[in-house]
């Protein structure tokens, strides 16, 4: 009892964790990307799905195309959409084959992933991970 839930929050209160993975998402640069797992890494807490849940919640605002899945299929759903983004940014992308279902392309993940060493934009906060530094391994 006494316990607040994500839902009884007033709608301008985010819960912290949601503001950090949006901080994240932000600071990905156009025509790049990040995995949820990248996102979670990088904020050294929580994991995939978690940073999943927020962005389904609360990523409307930033740029949610930006924050992928490993495998680099587009976001069921929101894929035409996603598309529009990848190839407005420049984004790599791998076309389809014929026998992939609505011929929509992925995308090129070895090429689009960022591992945050371009910090435009950050406010010099000390992160070990994506950047090269402590646990920096690749996470698909």
């Amino acid at each position: 009892m006494g316990r607040m839930s994500e839902e009884s929050l007033p709608v301008d209160a985010l819960p912290e964790y949601a503001e950090r993975v949006l901080e994240v998402a932000e600071l990905i640069p156009p025509g790049r990307v990040m995995t949820y797992g990248d996102v979670a890494e990088w904020l050294g807490e929580g994991g995939p799905r978690q940073v999943g849940r927020v962005m389904a919640l609360y990523g409307g605002a930033v740029p949610w195309w930006r924050v992928v899945r490993a495998d680099g299929h587009l976001l069921p759903g929101h894929e035409l959409r996603a598309l529009g983004h990848y190839r407005t940014e420049g984004t790599p992308l791998r076309e389809a084959s014929r026998a992939t279902e609505g011929h929509v392309p992925r995308l090129d993940m070895k090429r689009a992933r960022w591992d945050g060493g371009e910090r435009t934009g950050w406010d010099g906060g000390e992160r070990t991970g994506r950047d090269g530094g402590e646990g920096a391994e690749d996470h698909t």
